[in-house]
Formats: C-alpha cells, structure tokens, sequence
C-alpha cells in the first residue's frame, strides 16, 4: 500500500524551490499533512581533466554563512535534459565543456521533506570551448584543479562539508 495524497497546496513559491502542504492518507491509515519542497532535478558534475585530478569551485553559500569547495552542480531547467543541464552547467562553472558524460548515479539527498533527485556525473575529455563561459548572476565562483587525494582531504578536514561533493568524489 502507498500514500494516498488527498489534497495540497502550495504554500510557498520561490526562485528555486516551492514547498507544497499536502493532506495524504498513511499506508498504514492514519491522516496527516505533510510539507514538502518541491525541487527540480539537479546535476553534479565530477569534472576529470584526468584520471588524478578533479576541478571543484568555491563559492559562498549564504544559509550557512561560509565559503565552500564544492563539485560544480546546478537546477535543470524546464524543457531541459539533465545531460544538457550537465553541459550548461560544467560550461557556467568552469569555464569547459565536456567531451564525454557519464552518468554515475542519480540520488536523493533529502527525500524525508524534498523530491530533489540529484544526477551524477563524470566529466572528462574537457575542452574550452571559443565562446566564454557565463556563470550565474548570483554566483561568484573560483576555481581550482585539485588531485583527488587534496580533494578527499578538503571533505575530511571540513573545508569542503558539502553531501554532494563527498559522494560525488567516491564516483571519480
């Protein structure tokens, strides 16, 4: 038996996310309303110029005031393929494109109170392309190729907490 959704609403509409209120009936019977935020799909890249080393990029993320290393990710957007999205986006962020995409794995971080599902994938074969890369007007972005053992001990030393990255550099 599954969750019978009875009704909802959205109550909450935003740039990047809406959170929806809705009454479902339990498998196992009882009412409730449940909140959840509703995001579109997500793709990280594990960008490989090659078989040692992986570009991650630092950026400032406000809801815990610090500057963090992170794999480049970004929102799909509507109408868009996630392979496209992960073109776009290792385009936006690091200023290449990939020759090759490989999906690695498709995960839900938080499926307790969001529906974003997150796509993994590995980059490589990356080239810059002739016309210049256009990041996000909100985002202001450094980049760096770091080998992946300086990588895996920027997660371990707490410089880059960040699930996605952590996940995504046992991928690579």
């Amino acid at each position: 038996m599954t969750t019978a959704k009875l009704s909802g609403k959205t109550v909450f509409s935003g740039r990047v996310f809406d959170v929806d209120a809705d009454q479902v009936r339990l498998p196992h019977g009882p009412t409730t309303t449940l909140h959840v935020i509703r995001h579109p799909a997500s793709v990280v890249l594990v960008p490989l110029p090659d078989p040692d080393h992986v570009i991650l990029v630092r950026q400032y993320r406000y809801a815990i005031d610090r500057w963090l290393w992170e794999l480049p990710a970004g929102s799909v957007d509507p109408g868009e393929s996630p392979d496209d999205a992960a073109r776009r986006e290792c385009h936006e962020e690091i200023g290449q494109r990939p020759g090759r995409l490989e999906q690695a794995a498709q995960l839900y971080p938080t499926p307790g109170y969001c529906d974003e599902l997150m796509i993994f994938y590995r980059a490589t074969d990356l080239y810059e392309p002739t016309e210049p890369a256009s990041p996000d007007e909100d985002e202001d972005l450094e980049i760096h190729t770091f080998t992946l053992a300086d990588a895996r001990a920027l997660v371990a030393s707490g410089e880059a907490p960040d699930m996605k990255t952590a996940v995504g550099l046992t991928m690579a």
